[in-house]
């Protein structure tokens, strides 16, 4: 195995514990119990598990059933959406008037199944939804906002925590939140504004969530918009595998790395290590209600 392919080390436990606001383990090497297990000697004592569509979600489901300190999230992914409407946009098929017929009851069926996952009660919330207009183009624009307003109504029905997924698309995420009216508890994943933005989420109460990308050398204002963020709105992810902090961007992330960026948003906050560990575990807990 290659230095870049291989698992950075264990870096030193944080004092206070948090949770991993945001994980994907089925998509991790090793076992769940070798993940938790690591995160757990890493001062990581809970992590949200995070579907991205029905296998996943099922997974996730399945998975926190299974642990204690593992809470589901179940949706489909914003990109999931126009796959199961348009099928495959630039394959041989169908035209795509056929193809949106067919897939606008496939994607009911799939938000169906949602709704029924979202029921469980180690299901704590309902994501990562939203809207992506980095990988979805314009075509597939109206199969995600359609999906994503199910989303909505889903988690504010069972009462449960929505996770955003926001690439590229502020202000359409924030006029459908705003339309549909956010559930109680919203949770920007892997926070991707600036400043201005945050103040925006602070005013209507929506938890912001940093990743290891916090730490990247070219996310300044990233930095600025958690410095921004009033702290009791302020969680910490790995959204791994992806968004390995520095210095080890580019090799495989997991939860057990979480310390690294706690120390690096307690630095940008001016605050200490326990008092940054202490506001994320009680702000995790109260956002996704366990």
């Amino acid at each position: 195995m290659s230095s870049k392919d291989a698992p950075p080390p264990l870096p030193e436990p944080l004092g206070v514990p948090v949770a991993d606001s945001h994980t994907h383990l089925d998509m991790q090497s090793g076992t769940v119990e070798e993940a938790l297990a690591k995160a757990a000697a890493a001062g990581v004592d809970t992590v949200v598990q995070v579907g991205c569509d029905l296998k996943g979600s099922r997974w996730a489901a399945r998975t926190a059933a299974a642990y204690d300190n593992v809470h589901a999230a179940v949706a489909l992914h914003p990109n999931e959406a126009p796959r199961i409407v348009l099928g495959d946009p630039g394959g041989a098929g169908p035209r795509q008037g056929a193809r949106e017929a067919g897939g606008d009851a496939a994607l009911d069926e799939a938000l169906a199944e949602i709704d029924r996952l979202a029921a469980l009660p180690e299901v704590k919330a309902v994501g990562e939804t939203g809207l992506d207009f980095f990988r979805t183009g314009p075509e597939g624009r109206a199969a995600q906002e359609r999906s994503f307003r199910a989303h909505i109504e889903i988690a504010k029905r069972h009462g449960k925590a929505l996770v955003i997924h926001d690439r590229e698309a502020h202000d359409d995420v924030l006029r459908v939140l705003a339309e549909e009216g956010a559930p109680e508890r919203t949770v920007f994943h892997c926070y991707s504004g600036d400043a201005a933005m945050a103040r925006v989420c602070a005013e209507a109460g929506y938890y912001m969530s940093f990743a290891g990308n916090v730490t990247f050398k070219n996310a300044q204002p990233l930095r600025d918009a958690l410095a921004a963020a009033p702290l009791d709105l302020v969680l910490v992810e790995t959204d791994a595998p992806f968004l390995t902090p520095v210095p080890y961007r580019g090799r495989p992330n997991a939860p057990y790395l979480v310390p690294i960026t706690v120390r690096a948003m307690a630095q940008v906050r001016g605050i200490g290590e326990e008092a940054m560990s202490t506001a994320i575990a009680v702000n995790t807990a109260r956002a996704f209600d366990y």
